[in-house]
């Protein structure tokens, strides 16, 4: 079976950051109660997503370069 590649034209942490604002703007037009708060709770995951992915590609964490 051959897998379909896909180049992704925004970076995973610009994705994830628009999948939250949009999960939060979807929340916002909700009653409160528990789907509410399960679209809130996937818009924190995926703002925590986007910060650890941030830092795990940040410069401080590559390996040293050897020469």
């Amino acid at each position: 079976m051959l897998r379909r590649r896909f180049k992704q034209s925004q970076s995973l942490e610009e994705r994830l950051s628009e999948e939250a604002k949009r999960l939060r703007e979807e929340a916002k037009l909700l009653p409160p109660g528990a789907q509410r708060e399960t679209l809130l709770r996937k818009a924190r995951q995926a703002e925590a997503g986007a910060h650890i992915s941030e830092w795990l590609s940040s410069p401080g964490l590559q390996p040293p370069k050897h020469a």
